[in-house]
């Protein structure tokens, strides 16, 4: 990971990640380590997580870096980690709502537990994570909150009709919660990822038709990869953006 930019703002600072283990998200926890925060995430995947946790430290062997493992449609569980990383690392100033599930669903064979799933695990423990950190935020005297949306509901992409309705909503979150949050100096803004090259997307989607879409849309023909959006949140993160709140940063370059 080679970013340039150094934020003194963020050492020290404790990051709370969700989805951290792997894709973008695994983007963020070493970028945000390599900053000098305290970076906390949580995650399904225990192996990948630790994995992760390891190769941080071989770079960085003084890495202040912790993993719970936690499903993130148990809300209960979330928020008691919250909870213990108060307790035990301090109050978080940086919330990072990346944890999300892309998995391809037919609109026709979906049931009423695989929408409310679908929605759960894309949404609504973004809003239960807003609520437990809240007021650990109040207590550091403001804090930036991130939301990962995506370009796919911009982009009509079909398909996926539960994740993209969740992504859409994670807007509607973030604007709707800027100005309750912002009396407090805590700020909220989403980050819309364009068409980013995780392990997972080259694994499962990316073909010879999706590189001539990339070809035909994106303005700046380079892959979108997830440094790019961690170089994104990274600038939100820090006291460099105090003033950004209630936007939509999109990187993509430039899906026409």
């Amino acid at each position: 990971m080679n970013l340039s930019n150094r934020y003194p703002s963020l050492c020290g600072k404790i990051v709370f990640i969700t989805g951290g283990a792997t894709g973008i998200g695994s983007c963020f926890v070493e970028c945000f380590v390599m900053q000098g925060a305290k970076v906390v995430f949580v995650d399904l995947l225990e192996t990948e997580s630790l994995t992760l946790i390891d190769s941080i430290i071989a770079k960085k062997p003084d890495a202040d870096v912790r993993f719970f493992q936690c499903d993130l449609l148990d809300i209960e569980k979330l928020k008691q980690i919250i909870n213990t990383v108060e307790v035990e690392v301090g109050n978080i100033s940086v919330l990072i709502n990346s944890a999300a599930n892309d998995t391809r669903h037919n609109f026709k064979e979906v049931s009423v537990k695989d929408w409310d799933c679908c929605i759960n695990i894309n949404l609504r423990h973004y809003f239960f994570a807003i609520q437990a950190v809240q007021q650990q935020m109040v207590k550091n005297g403001g804090g930036s909150i991130i939301n990962m949306g995506s370009m796919s509901w911009h982009d009509h992409q079909g398909g996926m009709p539960g994740y993209t309705a969740a992504k859409a909503g994670v807007v509607g979150l973030t604007r709707g919660f800027a100005s309750e949050l912002g009396k407090d100096k805590i700020r909220i803004n989403t980050i819309t990822p364009g068409w980013v090259m995780t392990k997972r997307q080259l694994t499962h989607w990316v073909n010879e038709n999706t590189v001539n879409k990339i070809e035909e849309n994106q303005c700046i023909k380079d892959y979108v990869m997830p440094e790019d959006i961690a170089a994104m949140a990274l600038f939100l993160a820090s006291d460099d953006s105090k003033l950004c709140t209630a936007q939509d940063f999109v990187v993509d370059g430039g899906w026409i």
